[in-house]
């Protein structure tokens, strides 16, 4: 496998979530993107960080820490935008700042089951995970143009691009998301 760059995607406003930065709330007493740190850490070679708020909170991760180049919150694609600019790799890996039990070892499984795509994403057996993906940076230019043109659909933009999904797992818990405050409780280990 070759030099990846892993980024956690922790740059929305968090609606769901009350307008809390959902990347820094606390789950089993820990920031949400420190549970996901922990899990891709070990499967990349550099992560970042894409946030656009409370930059010095993530920065004290180590981790370099990137806003988006467009303003506005224009969704997980500006923020994959600005990582693909970002990255010295020429492969980079995706994580939402909210899945907490992320497998250890979807990146590998992308990588392997990528074939020549230029992006893979993460598939269960109930449904797809785009924001879990694995992209080639070279999508940096048709992902600007698409962004311009008012686009801000993933799985639009990935299937464009000639990607596929990838089964990672036939079990849906590594995948539970944790978008409001009920989220908090339901997913607790």
């Amino acid at each position: 496998m070759t030099a990846l760059t892993g980024v956690i995607l922790a740059g929305g406003q968090g609606r769901r979530m009350g307008g809390q930065d959902k990347g820094l709330v606390l789950f089993n007493g820990i920031p949400l993107y420190q549970h996901v740190l922990q899990r891709l850490r070990p499967q990349v070679d550099i992560v970042m960080i894409s946030a656009n708020r409370n930059l010095d909170r993530y920065q004290l991760s180590g981790c370099t820490v990137i806003p988006d180049t467009l303003p506005d919150y224009p969704g997980p694609l500006a923020g994959m935008l600005s990582a693909l600019l970002a990255a010295e790799t020429e492969w980079i890996a995706f994580c939402s700042c909210d899945t907490p039990f992320v497998p250890v070892d979807y990146v590998d499984q992308l990588w392997r089951q990528r074939e020549k795509a230029p992006a893979v994403w993460a598939r269960s057996a109930e449904r797809d995970h785009p924001a879990l993906a694995l992209l080639h940076r070279s999508l940096a230019e048709p992902l600007a143009d698409y962004l311009q043109r008012g686009e801000r659909r993933l799985m639009q933009f990935l299937r464009e691009q000639g990607g596929h999904a990838v089964q990672v797992s036939q079990n849906e818990a590594p995948f539970r998301n944790v978008n409001t405050p009920e989220d908090l409780g339901e997913n607790a280990e």
